[in-house]
């Protein structure tokens, strides 16, 4: 169990899924097709939600987009896929969402960035238009702020106001406070025009670690609405992962986040669902959430100079993720499993011993037997060129023997105890 107390908001339900309140944090992508491809949005959106994504984006940016909507929900209920889709709407929002009823009703959530609803009157106008539609068809809206298409008029307004302090504000500071006013205030206006305050979500997202976290916390400060956490444009590979990875772990170590999507930048032809399992693991690792068993493995050293341990650990964790969406179903409580696939004799059999069931192989130049522990105790060692394959069905013995329903766990999940300072 988390150690972390959670900051409390106010609870927002977005096609089933709770977001806030008590609710676990939950898991966001979003696609990257054409809407209006609707066969691929179709296909994209199965391939996220099957990842683990619990609320799914799609942009809906042109009248061809919007036609598609409704019957991109209509495929996927047909084909059981029920994750709620959220419209995220830029310039022309107000016209889809009075254009396209059917659009309006078939999403779970508009997402609006005040940046981009229009300027002076007419901004005013075009997002009462949006927030019409959200209270017409009962939906919720998150208000998405991003520093790459701030309000102007917001910002110029606040510039001009640090101008005339006697000691002004750095220009980092202004952009900060000028995100979270961004939010804040259309929150509030939202709220005049009749839309529930348990109907909005907040986003305020930058590109670097420092200021996300800056903003976040100053955002956690001053509102009690439902947050939605992300680094935007984190970037691609190992950058993304560590910077989205830095700004929200200190985040959600602190209690804040309600929703959560990691921004990655695809590789070419990449599997977009990358950003599901990341942001599934930093919630794992975090102790906040369990949605697959996590496979331990050492990193490997002078005495693993043979890559077998390495593909055993892809296998086992690949093999692991596969199971997930039919043992999630059968076996309650298998994503708490913990395995371990160790390369040595040096840690691998204490490591084994602390997972639910393990593996230590032998290192370079030792005797070619694994023994496998599970709960603790070893149980069997294995031996020639099928170590893989029949690990892999001990753990699917292990699965069905501990998590079917009326089993009884063999011993406590382990938990290293924590000293008050």
């Amino acid at each position: 169990m988390s150690m972390i107390r959670r900051r409390i908001s106010r609870q927002v339900i977005v096609g089933g899924v709770a977001i806030g309140g008590d609710a676990p944090i939950v898991v966001q992508s979003m696609t990257n097709t054409d809407t209006a491809d609707a066969a691929a949005t179709v296909a994209q959106v199965m391939e996220l939600a099957r990842a683990g994504s619990e609320i799914v984006r799609i942009t809906v940016n042109s009248p061809e987009a919007a036609a598609q909507v409704a019957a991109i929900r209509e495929k996927l209920d047909a084909k059981g896929c029920d994750v709620p889709l959220v419209g995220d709407f830029h310039f022309n929002g107000h016209r889809l969402l009075k254009q396209y009823p059917e659009c309006a009703e078939a999403l779970a959530k508009y997402r609006i960035n005040p940046g981009n609803v229009g300027h002076g009157k007419k901004r005013d106008d075009q997002f009462a238009t949006m927030i019409e539609a959200a209270c017409q068809y009962g939906k919720p809206v998150r208000i998405g702020v991003n520093w790459g298409s701030l309000d102007p008029e917001l910002l110029a307004r606040m510039m001009d106001e640090n101008g005339r302090r006697a000691e002004p504000l750095d220009a980092t500071e202004i952009m900060r406070e000028a995100l979270i006013a961004s939010a804040l205030e259309s929150a509030a206006q939202a709220v005049v025009w009749g839309l529930p305050a348990e109907r909005i979500v907040i986003s305020c997202k930058v590109s670097a670690v420092q200021d996300l976290i800056a903003v976040y916390r100053e955002l956690a400060r001053r509102c009690d609405y439902a947050l939605h956490l992300g680094l935007t444009e984190a970037g691609m590979g190992s950058k993304g992962i560590v910077a989205s990875t830095a700004a929200m772990g200190v985040l959600l170590q602190e209690g804040i986040g309600d929703t959560i999507r990691v921004s990655l930048t695809p590789e070419p032809n990449g599997d977009r669902t990358r950003e599901v399992i990341v942001a599934q693991e930093l919630l794992q690792t975090m102790g906040l959430r369990s949605f697959t068993p996590l496979v331990t493995a050492c990193p490997g050293c002078g005495r693993t100079t043979s890559t077998y341990f390495q593909e055993l650990a892809e296998k086992i964790q690949s093999y692991l993720r596969a199971q997930m969406p039919v043992w999630k179903a059968q076996y309650p409580g298998v994503e708490d499993m913990k395995v371990a696939v160790m390369g040595c004799v040096v840690n691998g059999p204490g490591e084994s011993k602390h997972a639910d069931i393990g593996i230590s192989l032998p290192g370079t130049n030792e005797v070619p037997v694994a023994p496998v522990y599970v709960d603790g105790e070893k149980t069997v060692t294995l031996k020639g060129g099928r170590i893989a394959e029949e690990f892999q069905a001990i753990v699917a013995e292990y699965v069905a023997s501990n998590y079917s329903a009326g089993a009884v766990r063999k011993r406590a999940p382990k938990h290293i105890p924590i000293k008050a300072a």
